[in-house]
């Protein structure tokens, strides 16, 4: 079973830094695409990054120059360094991965989310 495990979310100031991790795990012959997203409160779920395989990364507007994204394919993780946080990324942050599973079926995967806060 394809799963992806969230860590590393909290409560931080504003002007602050967290370190969001996400490994995969399962029977995985490629991860294609993987991803973060984030919902707030009473809002949609929107994308903050994704990184194909192989290829650079792509931020929202809201995070670009603040938040960095990369991962490492050996061991099926992602992570996000966010920096000068501000109270508006406040919200549950979710990882994504577009996974080939070894039978080569195509799987849309999410993670369960973490908590992010981020106190004015």
């Amino acid at each position: 079973q394809l799963q992806l495990a969230e860590s590393g979310g909290g409560l931080v100031q504003a002007g602050g830094s967290l370190t969001l991790s996400c490994t995969a795990s399962g029977s995985i012959f490629r991860i294609n695409v993987m991803a973060w997203y984030r919902q707030a409160p009473g809002k949609e779920r929107e994308l903050v990054a994704d990184i194909p395989s192989g290829g650079s990364p792509n931020y929202a507007d809201a995070v670009k120059g603040r938040f960095t994204i990369s991962r490492d394919d050996a061991k099926n993780t992602m992570s996000a360094q966010m920096n000068t946080l501000k109270p508006e990324d406040t919200g549950v942050y979710y990882c994504y991965a577009d996974i080939t599973s070894q039978s080569l079926n195509n799987f849309h995967i999410w993670g369960q989310g973490t908590q992010v806060t981020v106190s004015s």
